[in-house]
Formats: C-alpha cells, structure tokens, sequence
C-alpha cells in the first residue's frame, strides 16, 4: 500500500533522491534541501509525497497556489513503481487540493522531451499550449 501525505522537512533528503532518480531534470537549476524546506514551511500541503509502508517516498507531485493561479511541478514517480496508477492518485490529490483553493484552471510545466510525462498528462485532459512560450532568468 502507498500513502499519499504531506511532505515534511524530515522527507527533504528522501525528495532529492528522488528527483534525481525519476524527474526529468534537463534545464532546471539545481534543488537544494533548503529551497524545498522553505517550500514546506510556506505551504506544508503544497507538496504531496507518496510513501511506502516502509517509509520510503517513491513519488511526488508540487501543487503551487499563490491565490490566483494553480501550477503542477516535480510529478515524479519512483522508476520501480511505475505503471501502478500512482502518478495519476497524485495528479488526482493535487486537483483536488487546487480546486478547493479556488483554482479555476491548472497548468502543468512538463518538458519538451518529457514524453512519458506528456502521455500522463495527454490522457489525464491536459493540452499544450503552443502560443505560449516560457522565459527564465536565474536570480539566485
């Protein structure tokens, strides 16, 4: 069985494995325990971690909400659980999480090659917006 529950700062180390072992990390700056701490202490549900019975976090999945936007970042699953449902249990929780906030529309940021990602979130009524374009300058 796997739990979904908040992350907490104890859950920190246990992420950044993660990530490093299931998201797709292509043009991100690099996590830092901190940065995921201080994400935790500002919102503790924004992230939602899945977790074995043994304890170990084998996915995740950001629901970012600043009261007008809703944004899905770091859907990761653990590559020896794929294929079991549990990308879309968090996918499900995080909407559920959104909407109650008073998200009317929720986007994903999902990268170019990420085509597994892209077949999740094809099949779960998401579409690209190919009129938009992102821009990123590092400050930090």
């Amino acid at each position: 069985m796997i739990e979904l529950r908040p992350a907490v700062t104890a859950d920190v180390p246990s992420l950044l494995e993660l990530w490093e072992v299931a998201a797709e990390n292509d043009s991100r700056p690099t996590d830092s325990a901190v940065k995921v701490e201080t994400l935790i202490a500002r919102d503790p549900e924004a992230c939602t971690v899945a977790v074995t019975e043994d304890g170990r976090v084998v996915g995740s999945l950001i629901s970012g909400w600043d009261g007008w936007r809703a944004h899905l970042y770091r859907l990761a699953v653990h590559p020896d659980v794929r294929r079991q449902g549990l990308a879309h249990r968090l996918l499900d929780h995080a909407e559920t999480r959104l909407v109650a906030l008073g998200a009317g529309r929720i986007d994903a940021m999902v990268l170019e090659g990420n085509d597994l990602g892209q077949s999740l979130w094809k099949s779960s009524g998401y579409e690209s917006q190919a009129e938009w374009r992102r821009w990123v300058r590092p400050v930090g």
